[in-house]
């Protein structure tokens, strides 16, 4: 086994969860190419003093159940998932990767309801556990990603094993000096044009311990405030399905506008998932130095440095956020090349970094 995945797994239970002896941990493997750094995990917590406990999950065996189910088996919340929420003190959730087009022969309504329910069993992971959520090098994401392999593994190892104290520090300096901020505007080019207010909202880090590899500097906005638009040209994922072109678009907290070049009805479907679906919980900077590559997956492509995001759906009500949703969906504006970010009229982002 590669001797960089025990690397991973020490950053993972004792820097990302701090796994203490006698408490229980949950490792939820997301198909057989997590295996390694399964074994990893486990070896880890038990020389921790833990008592882990491995589920096995499956995109194959998801495909199989929204295929083949009717419609109450496709809206089940699986009993077992929710119960381990319950029992388990830290949650690992290792997650491979399908080829892109895997969910293209399941209905939108069918996927769309099967979302909600996983929806319902990360807000019970969210509330109840200290959790990490890991998405390995696969090579179906490796094709996503348009590179290969090896080069891949060589980004996510290096963006997992950097030095999170030392860049968490400095992104907690970054993250005060935005508090007391009150407006923020996003720009670039004549489709994107948004504006909203962060008043009364705290700025705050994702530094490695709910994902590897991690990175953002986040907030919440004040979902009234929502003016304008915004084009989305990398292409989104969501359950499994890639929709290009996502263009929205709010007036004073209202969505008015939405639609997409492919899988226009998923989304639409994914936004009236409940009260909450088509308001934001989330404005956040990508923070990784060590990413660069778009893989199509959200858990690396959010935090690539010089990129932005908005997440459609529940808010973390640690910045003050108060959307509720079943979903949290990140959509990756990308700045690198184009574009600026400026709070209360001063630039923030351009040309592909943080200006403060």
């Amino acid at each position: 086994m590669d001797p960089r995945w025990s690397q991973v797994a020490e950053v993972l239970v004792h820097y990302s969860t701090e796994v203490q002896p006698g408490q229980r941990v949950m490792i939820a493997m997301g198909g057989l190419e997590t295996y390694p750094l399964t074994q990893a995990i486990y070896e880890s917590c038990v020389k921790a003093g833990g008592f882990p406990q491995v589920q096995f999950l499956s995109e194959q065996l998801r495909h199989s159940l929204l295929k083949h189910g009717d419609p109450a088996q496709r809206a089940w919340l699986p009993e077992i998932e929710a119960y381990g929420m319950d029992w388990a003190d830290v949650y690992f959730g290792l997650r491979g990767a399908s080829p892109l087009g895997f969910f293209d022969d399941i209905p939108a309504s069918a996927l769309a309801a099967n979302q909600a329910a996983q929806g319902a069993i990360s807000t019970l992971r969210w509330r109840k556990t200290r959790w990490c959520l890991v998405r390995l090098p696969t090579q179906a994401l490796a094709e996503n990603a348009a590179t290969d392999l090896p080069t891949l593994e060589d980004m996510f190892f290096a963006a997992c094993l950097m030095d999170y104290e030392s860049a968490s520090a400095k992104w907690r300096s970054q993250a005060q000096r935005l508090d007391g901020a009150e407006r923020v505007r996003i720009s670039d080019g004549a489709e994107t044009d948004l504006e909203f207010s962060v008043a009364g909202r705290r700025w705050l880090v994702f530094d490695g311990k709910i994902n590897l590899p991690d990175g953002e500097i986040y907030t919440a906005p004040v979902n009234d405030s929502l003016n304008g638009r915004i084009h989305f040209d990398l292409p989104a994922v969501f359950g499994g399905k890639l929709i290009r072109d996502i263009r929205l678009e709010w007036r004073d907290g209202d969505l008015i506008h939405a639609s997409a070049a492919t899988n226009e009805d998923y989304l639409r479907r994914i936004l009236k998932t409940d009260a909450g679906a088509s308001r934001l919980g989330e404005f956040a900077f990508g923070m990784n130095p060590q990413l660069n590559l778009y893989c199509m997956d959200i858990l690396y492509d959010e935090k690539i440095s010089g990129t932005v995001h908005l997440a459609l759906g529940r808010a973390y009500p640690e910045c003050g956020g108060v959307n509720q949703s079943s979903i949290h969906w990140d959509l990756v504006k990308d700045l690198r090349a184009e574009g600026a970010v400026h709070i209360d009229g001063a630039p923030v982002l351009g040309e592909g970094r943080l200006l403060i």
